[in-house]
């Protein structure tokens, strides 16, 4: 993506930014300490060497793995990032549970599978949202989902049927 567009996206988004307008503690807290941490990690300086959307992406996908800490995810390209938010994390084909997941939105028979498999603590990431934004807009307004964030490069979806539906734009 060149450099205006992604300037101009980020200024569409700029009253969005660190977490304002969001009413919900838990989901302030998220976007605040985790989506928004600026805040430099003890494994960024390992985690060099990719272009800057991969790298941006990597390190959200470093402090998810670090915030929700999960024994088991599928092996995918951002492993290694994973891996250093989360040393104690199990890396196998399948699984029976969802806790931690990424999947494109291209993907969208992984979608169906992923769904089959997540409960009320999963988290989903579906990466390259800004790609196929009718396909994001039926994640977001599934019965299944809870609580969407847009970050228009990937969005976090959460399933705790608990909480009230809402769907955040964040300014990532």
């Amino acid at each position: 993506m060149n450099q205006v567009k992604g300037c101009l996206v980020w200024f569409g988004r700029i009253h969005r930014c660190r977490g304002f307008g969001i009413q919900s503690p838990t989901d302030y807290s998220f976007v605040r300490y985790v989506i928004n941490e600026h805040w430099p990690y003890y494994a960024y300086k390992q985690l060099v060497g990719d272009d800057w959307l991969t790298s941006k992406l990597g390190r959200l996908y470093f402090r998810l793995a670090n915030w929700r800490r999960p024994s088991t995810m599928m092996p995918d390209c951002y492993q290694r990032y994973w891996q250093a938010g989360c040393h104690q994390t199990v890396f196998v084909p399948n699984i029976n549970k969802v806790e931690l997941a990424r999947i494109t939105i291209e993907d969208q028979d992984g979608w169906e599978a992923l769904l089959s498999k997540c409960n009320q603590d999963s988290v989903v990431v579906v990466e390259g949202i800004w790609r196929d934004w009718a396909r994001w807009h039926e994640i977001e307004s599934d019965t299944r989902t809870s609580v969407t964030f847009d970050l228009y490069y990937c969005g976090i979806v959460f399933f705790d049927k608990t909480r009230y539906k809402q769907n955040y734009k964040i300014n990532f």
